[in-house]
């Protein structure tokens, strides 16, 4: 049965009678006439019973024409959700992006575009970066603000670099160095994130570069929290430099170039954005850098 007999079966229930229904609707009688008659021989039950003054529906009627009223409402707002989708002025960007970007390079870049596009909306999600690649992947995100440019058929483009340094307890003996080398951490304990997320894989990578390990004495996903256990005694951390001090702890700057963080926004390449989600990656290529130490674009098409 198509929506079309469904909306007629509503119609014809809302007004009672065969002839007003058709002027209503725009069709002959007969051409209604045999809708009716299809759709009752489809469901092989009467869906209405004739009365002096027209129609009335019968109990298999009735819980059909509540069933077709739900389905038409469902129907419209599946179609207008779509023409929203479709329309730059109104449509829906799914945005994730890690935790550590909540309070600083997200909302500028959402201020912005918000400014430009008042009428988009935007559905934001705070992931870890493997989680974002999953959602990219399955098509339940649009476009990620993550840090490191994934592998395959990704579009990226840097937004901003990071400088990473060791954050320590405001007591700690070493909190009036100025510069340090991981190497001088030998008997510290590490607190850091969870095995499995990128920054974990920076951090292990520096430290294999400095030719140590350290034991972890606490693993969380929030930056700001690793930065609390610091500033509580439970050991040292690598965090962004902006983290630093936050919650009293000390911040030493890294020796070593590789101590920074690329952060840029990423979307599947291999298929084609919908038009809100491609006017807000054209809105932050057009609008970046959005850190301090520049950017460099690479594959922004």
């Amino acid at each position: 049965m198509r929506i079309r007999d469904l909306e007629w079966l509503v119609a014809l229930a809302d007004h009672q009678h065969v002839t007003d229904t058709a002027a209503i609707l725009g069709v002959t009688q007969p051409t209604l006439s045999r809708a009716l008659a299809r759709a009752e021989d489809e469901l092989g039950v009467r869906l209405f019973e004739r009365v002096p003054d027209g129609l009335t529906t019968t109990p298999n009627g009735a819980f059909v024409v509540d069933a077709a009223r739900d389905l038409v409402a469902r129907y419209r707002q599946m179609t207008t959700e779509i023409e929203t989708r479709l329309d730059p002025d109104r449509g829906i960007v799914r945005l994730a992006f890690l935790d550590s970007m909540a309070t600083s390079l997200v909302p500028r870049i959402l201020r912005g575009f918000h400014h430009q596009a008042p009428g988009v909306r935007v559905e934001l999600s705070q992931e870890p970066a493997h989680a974002m690649l999953r959602d990219l992947n399955a098509g339940t995100v649009d476009l990620a603000i993550t840090s490191g440019r994934p592998d395959g058929d990704f579009g990226w483009i840097t937004l901003q670099h990071e400088r990473l340094v060791l954050i320590v307890p405001p007591t700690h003996r070493l909190r009036t160095r100025k510069r340090i080398d991981l190497r001088d951490l030998t008997s510290e304990e590490l607190v850091t994130t969870p095995l499995g997320f990128g920054f974990r894989t920076l951090v292990d990578g520096l430290l294999a570069d400095a030719g140590i390990t350290l034991p972890v004495s606490f693993e969380s996903a929030d930056l700001a929290t690793i930065e609390g256990l610091v500033a509580a005694g439970l050991g040292v951390a690598v965090v962004p430099e902006a983290f630093a001090g936050v919650s009293g702890t000390v911040g030493i700057a890294l020796t070593g170039a590789n101590a920074r963080r690329s952060v840029g926004m990423t979307w599947r390449t291999d298929r084609g954005l919908e038009p809100a989600a491609e006017r807000f990656r054209e809105f932050v290529v057009g609008e970046a850098p959005y850190g301090t130490s520049g950017m460099d674009r690479q594959n922004t098409t």
